[in-house]
């Protein structure tokens, strides 16, 4: 099973995954330049490390601290880019959806698509689990 993740991966990066990390990864790096944009740049980081190597990892819903302060930091970023993120990752789940070797690649897009959207209170895990899907 493992080597089916692999494989997707690889697929993954050479139909334009590279491209998603490098331009979440670039704006991490912008949002460090200040200290207030210091927690974006951190979940861009980690947008950038499930775009880049998407397939066997899970995006599993951590409200339980912080609650009130995860929602008013995905509130901004839902009004200020979080909507023209899952806009394109929808876009791309739907070419990718069109053939049925991309069928894998969508589903991917939509995982994408779901964190971009909402990613404060969220984390990443590896391996074969079942977990609680975010929002």
């Amino acid at each position: 099973m493992a080597s089916c993740g692999v494989f997707g991966n690889i697929i993954w990066v050479i139909l334009g995954g590279w491209v998603y990390a490098l331009w979440y990864a670039l704006a991490g790096v912008f949002f460090f330049i200040t200290i207030c944009g210091i927690p974006i740049g951190w979940e861009c980081f980690k947008l950038a490390r499930v775009a880049l190597w998407p397939f066997g990892k899970h995006i599993v819903a951590t409200f339980a601290s912080g609650s009130c302060l995860y929602i008013v930091c995905n509130i901004i970023w839902l009004i200020l880019f979080g909507w023209e993120l899952f806009l394109i990752h929808i876009l791309m789940m739907i070419v990718f959806a069109v053939t049925i070797i991309g069928l894998p690649c969508a589903k991917q897009s939509w995982k994408l698509a779901r964190v971009a959207l909402w990613p404060f209170g969220t984390s990443i895990t590896e391996g074969d689990v079942n977990p609680v899907i975010a929002p």
